[in-house]
């Protein structure tokens, strides 16, 4: 698909979103990428988990990764490195030997704990609910495909 095509639909996705009534109708075509972005990165699970470890002051890199489950390095140094780009994480290197390195939440990082702890509350007191309903819906998806 040529980039003008690739263009073209992308424009008539941004008129339909703002068509539609819901938040994304108040935002204009670059406010809406951009809020997208800011979602995307935000609502990551690993940058949620990241930002809840966070909110009890600073944390060295070693310990973030023990204290999330299932992270791998990688993955931390890019979520690190995602949520320092956009002012939410501070990092501190002290100049010790070994490195010594901690990361915190910066003011911007704080404004949104509340709402990634209400998340992770909500996650945690639904979780049976959801599994049930995913359990149910697979069921009966298998079955019809027979």
């Amino acid at each position: 698909m040529s980039s003008r095509k690739i263009g073209a639909a992308r424009a008539d996705v941004l008129r339909a979103v703002r068509a539609t009534p819901g938040p994304c109708a108040q935002w204009d075509s670059a406010e809406t990428n951009f809020i997208r972005e800011i979602l995307d990165m935000v609502g990551d699970k690993w940058s949620v988990l990241i930002i809840g470890t966070l909110a009890e002051g600073p944390v060295r890199y070693s310990d973030l990764a023990d204290a999330i489950p299932g992270i791998s390095q990688r993955m931390l140094t890019l979520t690190l490195k995602h949520l320092r780009r956009s002012g939410i994480v501070n990092r501190i290197a002290y100049p010790e030997v070994p490195p010594h390195v901690e990361y915190s939440l910066t003011g911007l990082g704080t404004s949104l704990l509340s709402t990634v702890l209400d998340l992770a509350a909500w996650s945690a007191d639904h979780h049976r609910e959801i599994r049930d309903n995913q359990s149910a819906f697979d069921a009966e998806a298998s079955r019809t495909k027979r």
